[in-house]
């Protein structure tokens, strides 16, 4: 990996970690129990309960994501081979690592 899209991978990367940092603490809130004395109604307290399962499973990938972020800009700074395919050496897209960026292989080698 060139350094032009080293730099361009870790400025997408740390506005991405950013933009999840910011998240986390915003799903938390969600989760937040419903006091029973809060007169909702039952409904709307069972929507409450679907809605926070979701919450829940997206704060779960937030958090597995920026882990991933994270480990990957370390990598991005340390490791010189950051961005080649481990199996044929080839640069490894842009957007894969975006997408991915724990991953070592390319489209290609990973199939």
């Amino acid at each position: 990996m060139d350094k032009h899209t080293r730099k361009e991978f870790k400025a997408r990367a740390l506005n991405e970690i950013e933009n999840l940092r910011q998240e986390i603490p915003r799903l938390k809130e969600q989760l937040k129990p419903v006091a029973p004395d809060n007169a909702i109604g039952r409904l709307s307290r069972m929507d409450t309960i679907v809605n926070q399962s979701v919450v829940e499973v997206q704060l779960g990938k937030a958090r597995t994501r920026l882990l991933r972020l994270e480990e990957a800009v370390r990598r991005a700074e340390d490791d010189p081979d950051f961005g080649l395919c481990e199996d044929c050496g080839e640069p490894i897209p842009l957007a894969r690592l975006m997408a991915m960026p724990e991953t070592a292989l390319c489209v290609h080698c990973a199939e």
